[in-house]
């Protein structure tokens, strides 16, 4: 076999490759000789048909059947023998493909970009701290309450945070518009759930009031075609209801599935909440710098296959996120190509960071993991013997724990500063930054 390699560009190669036509008839007769084997043709017993005969029937099939193989297992040999590592399936384009001839065809493809992670020295960290207070755990009991709050239909003027049953007919220029109406909606006051003004403008109405508001849609608005008009809501209050804060009792706590009966018992469970994802959001911070960084200090190129195939997977997510009548292929392939981009490139950097340092999933953090996600669980034991029977989740576990290994080894060479701070800003997500 015959090969040669053409650099075309950073990573894309076009490999010419050879097969002799003794190779190709060797295989060619295989196929011949396996057919003869159970053909069934009037005339001839099975096995006793003559070699001329299912030559002359199935030569043509068996050689493209022969051929399509041989592409295959050559290009293998092929990247082996010349040490490539190819980021993709091949496209295929035949030199020469006649019966008696050797077979010639070239191979072009990405190869995955040869590099070493550096710069973990210029990369930043800034590692927060933060403990659970009594008023944090009491700001929390009060945030539980208002997501369980109950509303009773009350004879006064309606007040923020009340809960109004309304009719109301939206018109731009004396026309409805579509989506601008509805009855019978539930509307909290202070919600934020309509534009601005809607809600305010209806503070102080009582049951049976009708109210003309006159507002402006905002200019960022999501839907185009009202955004920055200005619309007359005529707005009918069907009944305002009061909202009821549900008490710390028994009845309260069994909706969260917990067993205490008593106030001390469901504090300390949910402290252990509160701090779980204290734990999980400053980890999650530090990662975030640390990728950040790696990515900033090892600028790659990432092969169009790999991004590609992300853009693919991320289309699909998107569907079965949002669902809708669409399939994945109809939505925009640059919608996606930024974060697959990120993607593709943080998981070949930290694939090359593993391979550097000879990273392995230390087992001791493993368990570690499983149990810290079972202790949101009430058979938290039950939760981890199903981790340790399921080797698809293990595997995916040990992947999260390489890749903290990844992050604890940058953070021995990076410069790290620790700050402390209050719960709420430790636990508050990164604003994401604003497109144009």
């Amino acid at each position: 076999m015959q090969v040669s390699v053409e650099n075309t560009s950073a990573l894309e190669r076009r490999m010419t490759i050879g097969v002799p036509a003794e190779r190709i008839e060797i295989e060619v007769n295989k196929r011949l000789q396996q057919t003869a084997r159970k053909a069934k043709i009037p005339g001839f017993r099975p096995g006793k048909v003559p070699m001329s005969v299912i030559r002359q029937r199935y030569e043509d099939g068996a050689r493209q059947e022969a051929l399509g193989d041989l592409i295959q297992a050559t290009f293998y040999e092929a990247v082996v023998e010349q040490k490539l590592n190819p980021a993709g399936a091949p496209s295929v384009e035949p030199k020469t493909f006649e019966k008696g001839k050797d077979l010639e065809y070239i191979a072009t493809f990405e190869v995955f970009p040869e590099f070493t992670v550096a710069g973990f020295e210029s990369i930043s960290v800034e590692r927060l701290s933060a403990d659970v207070a009594d008023s944090d755990l009491d700001n929390m009991l009060e945030i539980l309450r208002k997501q369980n709050v109950s509303f009773e239909v009350v004879d006064r003027a309606a007040q923020n945070e009340d809960q109004l049953n309304i009719d109301f007919v939206g018109k731009i220029g004396g026309e409805a518009f579509a989506g601008g109406s509805a009855t019978g909606t539930q509307l909290v006051l202070g919600s934020g759930r309509m534009i601005p003004g809607f809600e305010d403008g209806l503070v102080g109405a009582k049951a049976g009031e009708e109210r003309v508001l006159n507002l402006t849609f905002p200019e960022d608005y999501q839907n185009l075609e009202l955004a920055g008009k200005t619309a007359e809501f005529t707005v009918t209050v069907n009944t305002v209801s009061a909202p009821t804060l549900p008490e710390l009792n028994e009845t309260f706590f069994k909706q969260f599935g917990i067993k205490e009966t008593n106030i001390e018992g469901f504090r300390t469970e949910v402290r252990k909440n509160m701090e779980r994802e204290l734990r999980q959001a400053i980890k999650s911070k530090v990662k975030n710098q640390v990728m950040d960084g790696l990515l900033a200090a090892n600028p790659i190129e990432v092969p169009k296959a790999l991004l590609e195939n992300e853009v693919n997977r991320l289309r699909v997510q998107a569907v079965q996120q949002f669902g809708g009548n669409i399939k994945p292929d109809q939505l925009p392939a640059e919608l996606f190509e930024e974060q697959a981009k990120r993607r593709v490139e943080l998981g070949l950097i930290v694939a090359e960071v593993v391979k550097q340092f000879d990273l392995k999933p230390d087992d001791t953090r493993v368990r570690e993991l499983i149990q810290e996600m079972a202790s949101a669980y009430q058979e938290p034991e039950q939760v981890v013997a199903w981790y340790y029977k399921n080797e698809q989740q293990m595997n995916e576990v040990r992947s999260v724990v390489l890749e903290e290994q990844v992050v604890d080894t940058v953070l021995q060479k990076a410069s790290v500063t620790d700050k402390a701070v209050s719960y709420e800003e430790a636990v508050k997500p990164v604003e994401a930054p604003q497109a144009d």
